[in-house]
């Protein structure tokens, strides 16, 4: 993975406010990351046997006890088209927000695997000029404190080269990554912390969206990535919706990281329930930890079903409707019917009179 990282600062003070204007950062690691800074100044650094690069390796990675000392080198490179200065350190990692490998700022003191760093002078800095397109092997030396707690350790080993353009001080820096994996109680532990869901129906009530957002800690020793699973259920525990998969960036130890994953195809259903769960893995490089533990965690969330609620509401009419038409109808008959009778009643009635009449006479 390639880090290339591009600040910028005011050499002259010139005010806070110009200066925070001024500054901007880049950064981009990898085996032999190039900093594409312009067309004339780039560097790249990466692991290096004897002979020159070294291609079998995409990071420096060590299994090494406390008290451990480990030689090795990295070969630097100007692929730029003019000579530059280029300072080599070496500093902690961290997870980015994003989910990236990120590394200390240049001025900040390191307080793990990368202050084990040194080179042949005893010192943490070294500093070399390189004409265009010229290479040259650094040797540096990790030693592992007798102390170091057990799990990994991450780190980055940086070729930074500044030069100044308009009173403004660029500094370009690559990296390629450090690990220092130290035996003994190997802890591999992800934990989902917290998860939330929301619903987004469309125009298709078949359609709807559920948002998962998720927030993953590793509380363990061993740097871990992961293979991720969400989906959506709902009654009776049956699948609504698409099924998502997708790798979780590697985790260093003590990171967290929030996680927000989106499911279509769920249906406006009322209850529904999102899941994510997870597959740790770990480098090929790394330690082995053991058993790796799936962990997996739900949510509830309600989805209206405006459709079927109007259904509901379009059939109460018709039924209501029907039952109004049916029972106007009933009072028409019975109306019609008590006319008959009475007219029947009242013809009854005329004939018989008549009937009366004529015996009289």
């Amino acid at each position: 993975m390639q880090m290339t990282t591009r600040f910028s600062a005011l050499r002259r003070l010139v005010g806070g406010a110009l200066v925070a204007a001024a500054a901007a950062a880049s950064l981009v690691l990898g085996s032999a990351a190039v900093a594409h800074a312009d067309d004339t100044d780039s560097i790249s650094i990466g692991p290096a046997t004897e002979t020159g690069a070294d291609t079998s390796r995409a990071r420096l990675s060590y299994t090494a006890a406390p008290g451990q000392h480990i030689d090795d080198m990295v070969e630097v490179r100007n692929t730029g088209t003019t000579p530059q200065t280029i300072t080599v350190f070496a500093t902690d990692a961290y997870n980015t927000d994003e989910g990236g490998y990120g590394l200390l700022d240049t001025d900040a003191q390191p307080s793990d695997a990368g202050g084990w760093v040194h080179f042949l002078d005893g010192s943490t800095r070294a500093t070399l000029t390189l004409d265009a397109g010229a290479t040259q092997l650094v040797r540096f030396a990790v030693d592992v404190p007798a102390d170091a707690s057990p799990g990994d350790h991450a780190a980055g080993i940086i070729a930074s080269a500044q030069s100044a353009s308009d009173q403004i001080l660029v500094d370009r820096r690559v990296a390629t990554r450090l690990y220092v994996r130290v035996p003994g109680d190997l802890q591999a532990n992800l934990t989902i912390t917290s998860i939330a869901s929301s619903y987004a129906p469309s125009f298709n009530p078949l359609d709807g969206t559920t948002t998962i957002t998720y927030t993953i800690k590793n509380d363990g020793n061993v740097a871990l990535g992961a293979q991720m699973t969400a989906g959506v259920n709902t009654w009776f525990g049956i699948g609504a919706g698409e099924v998502v998969k997708t790798d979780v960036a590697e985790m260093l130890p003590g990171s967290t990281r929030t996680v927000a994953v989106e499911v279509g195809g769920v249906a406006q259903l009322g209850y529904l329930n999102p899941s994510v769960r997870l597959l740790p893995t770990v480098s090929p490089d790394a330690m082995n930890p053991g058993p790796l533990n799936v962990v997996s965690r739900d949510t509830v969330v309600v989805a209206i079903p405006w459709w079927f609620l109007a259904l509901v509401v379009v059939a109460g009419l018709v039924c209501l409707t029907v039952w109004l038409r049916r029972r106007s109808d009933d009072k028409r008959a019975r109306a019609w019917v008590a006319y008959t009778e009475q007219q029947a009643r009242e013809k009854a009635e005329r004939d018989l009179a008549t009937t009366s009449s004529g015996h009289h006479e």
